[in-house]
C-alpha cells in the first residue's frame, strides 16, 4: 500500500479545530484522499519508502469553494463596467449574452474561468449559467468539482423557449448526472423579479423530487425589495419563505438588503448565505449584514460571481475583502475573523453544497482538495500567524499547488490540465468578435 501513498511535508498544515495552525507537519495522500496527517518527523518513520514533496516554506490549506459564479462570463470580462445593476443587466448584459452565449461560448468561456480558478486555488465552483451541457464538458477533462444551477426565467433565451423548457432539461440533466463523481445539478430560478410563483413551485417540486438544491438570486438591492413589496405586498425572503422555497438545501445569492424580519426567517428556514462582496461593491448592490446573519447561526458561504461584474474569479482576494468588508459594516474589528473568512472560502461552502462530509477541510478521509501557498514572500514576512498571514497579505499568485481529489492540476504555476495558450487564443477570438460588433453598431 505505501507505493500509491504521497507525503506533502508543509510548514504549516491549517485545520479547523484547535491548534489551527499545525507546524512541521505531513499530509499523506492515498489516491484521492487524505490518508494522515502527523508531524513530518513520525511520517518519516512511519512511512519510510513514499514520495515526498517538500513544501516547508509553504501552509497547506483547503481548496477553496466558489459557491456562485457565471463562469462563461468571463467572455464579458470588462465589457460594461461602471455601472449600477439594472443597468448593466438591461442594456448590456443581456443583449450582448442575447447575441453570442450558445454552446460554444460556453464552453470557451467556462475553460477560461476553470483556468483562472485552478491557478487561484478553487477546487470546487457553483456555476449558474446557459448551456450547462457545455460547461460540464470542460469540467470532465479539467478536474475540477462542480455544481452547474440551470438557468431557469420566465422569459427565451438562448438556451430555452421558457420555464417549462428549463425545468425540463432540468430534470434531464439531473438524470444524467445523478452519479458523476465530480457534477451535480441544481435548479437556479433566477431571482424573484423574473421567476413566477408557478415556477418556483415547479423548481421545488423538482427540489422534493430529486433532492437537489435550488440556488437564487436574492434581496439583490433594495431596489428589487421596494418593488417587490409594491408588486407582491411582500418582501422576496417572505415570498419565497411562504412558497416553501427557502429550507437547508437552498442557497441564496448576494442577501445585501435583510432585515431582522428576513433573517431570522432564513436562520429558521436553515438556508444559506452565498456572501458576493465585491461583486456586490463593483456594482453598489449594498452590503451584506453578514455579523447579524452569523449570530443566527446562518451559514456563510462566499463568491465571486461573475467576471463580468467582479472582475475576477480569485477567491482569495474575495475572502480579503468579505473580513474587511464585515469589520467596516458593523463598526466592529473582530466581526469575520480570518479563520472565520477562510472557513466561509472552503468548509462553509462545502456546507452549502451538502458536500461537507466530502471536501472543505483538510481531515483524514477527506477527499484531498488542497492548495499549497508560499508564505516566504517579503510583504509576508515575518510569520507571527500564518492564518492571517493567508487572509491579510497573502496573494493568488502565491498558490504553487493545488491538489483535486489527490491529483496535481497546478504544478509550480502551472496547469496540469489545460494549454494556457489556447485557451488565451480562444478569448481573444471571441474579443475580437464582440468587438467589431459593438464598433459595427
Amino acid at each position: 500500500m505505501t507505493s500509491t501513498l504521497q507525503a506533502l511535508e508543509a510548514q504549516w498544515i491549517i485545520q479547523y479545530t484547535a491548534p489551527y495552525a499545525l507546524e512541521n507537519h505531513s499530509l499523506i495522500i492515498a489516491g484521492e484522499t487524505i490518508h494522515d496527517i502527523l508531524p513530518t518527523e513520525s511520517a518519516r518513520e512511519k512511512y519510510p519508502d513514499i514520495e515526498r514533496i517538500t513544501l516547508d516554506q509553504h501552509a497547506l490549506i483547503p481548496g477553496f469553494i466558489n459557491t456562485h459564479n457565471h463562469a462563461a462570463m468571463t467572455l464579458f470580462r470588462g465589457m460594461a463596467d461602471d455601472l449600477p445593476l439594472m443597468t448593466w443587466l438591461n442594456e448590456h448584459i443581456w443583449p450582448a449574452e442575447g447575441q453570442w452565449v450558445s454552446h460554444a461560448f460556453v464552453k470557451d468561456g467556462t475553460e477560461l474561468a476553470i483556468a483562472e480558478m485552478l491557478l487561484s486555488g478553487t477546487t470546487t465552483f457553483s456555476d449558474m449559467y446557459f448551456f450547462p451541457e457545455a460547461a460540464a464538458e470542460v469540467i470532465e477533462t479539467s478536474g475540477i468539482k462542480a455544481q452547474l444551477c440551470t438557468p431557469i426565467l420566465e422569459f427565451p433565451t438562448n438556451w430555452g423557449s421558457g420555464p417549462e423548457e428549463y425545468i425540463e432539461k432540468t430534470r434531464k440533466l439531473l438524470a444524467q448526472y445523478s452519479e458523476h463523481p465530480r457534477i451535480t445539478i441544481a435548479a437556479g430560478p433566477h431571482a424573484p423579479y423574473t421567476v413566477s410563483d408557478n415556477t418556483f413551485k415547479e423548481c421545488i417540486k423538482l427540489q422534493q423530487e430529486t433532492g437537489c438544491a435550488i440556488q437564487v438570486h436574492l434581496h439583490e438591492t433594495q431596489f428589487e425589495v421596494d418593488e417587490a413589496e409594491k408588486e407582491h405586498n411582500s418582501r422576496p425572503v417572505a415570498r419565497l419563505n411562504q412558497l416553501g422555497a427557502l429550507n437547508h438545501n437552498t442557497q441564496c445569492v448576494h442577501m445585501t438588503a435583510l432585515n431582522d424580519d428576513d433573517i431570522k426567517m432564513v436562520a429558521e428556514s436553515g438556508a444559506h448565505i452565498v456572501h458576493c462582496p465585491e461583486s456586490n461593491l463593483k456594482l453598489a448592490s449594498g452590503f451584506a449584514p453578514i455579523n447579524k446573519a452569523q449570530a443566527k447561526n446562518i451559514n456563510i458561504s462566499l463568491g465571486t460571481d461573475g467576471a463580468a461584474s467582479n472582475n475576477d474569479l480569485d477567491m482569495l482576494s474575495e475572502l480579503r475583502t468579505a473580513a474587511m468588508l464585515a469589520k467596516a459594516v458593523d463598526s466592529d474589528a473582530t466581526a469575520l475573523s480570518a479563520i472565520e473568512a477562510l472557513k466561509a472560502a472552503t468548509i462553509n461552502g462545502a456546507k452549502a453544497l451538502n458536500i461537507d462530509s466530502r471536501t472543505g477541510s483538510l481531515e483524514q478521509g477527506k477527499l484531498a482538495d488542497i492548495i499549497a501557498i508560499d508564505l516566504s514572500h517579503l510583504h509576508c514576512q515575518p510569520v507571527y500567524d500564518p492564518i492571517s498571514q493567508i487572509v491579510y497579505t497573502a496573494r493568488s499568485d502565491q498558490i504553487t499547488n493545488v491538489w483535486s481529489e489527490g491529483n496535481l492540476l497546478v504544478r509550480d504555476r502551472q496547469l496540469t490540465r489545460m494549454d494556457t495558450r489556447e485557451i488565451l487564443q480562444k478569448a481573444n477570438n471571441w474579443k475580437e468578435q464582440i468587438q467589431a460588433s459593438r464598433s459595427a453598431s
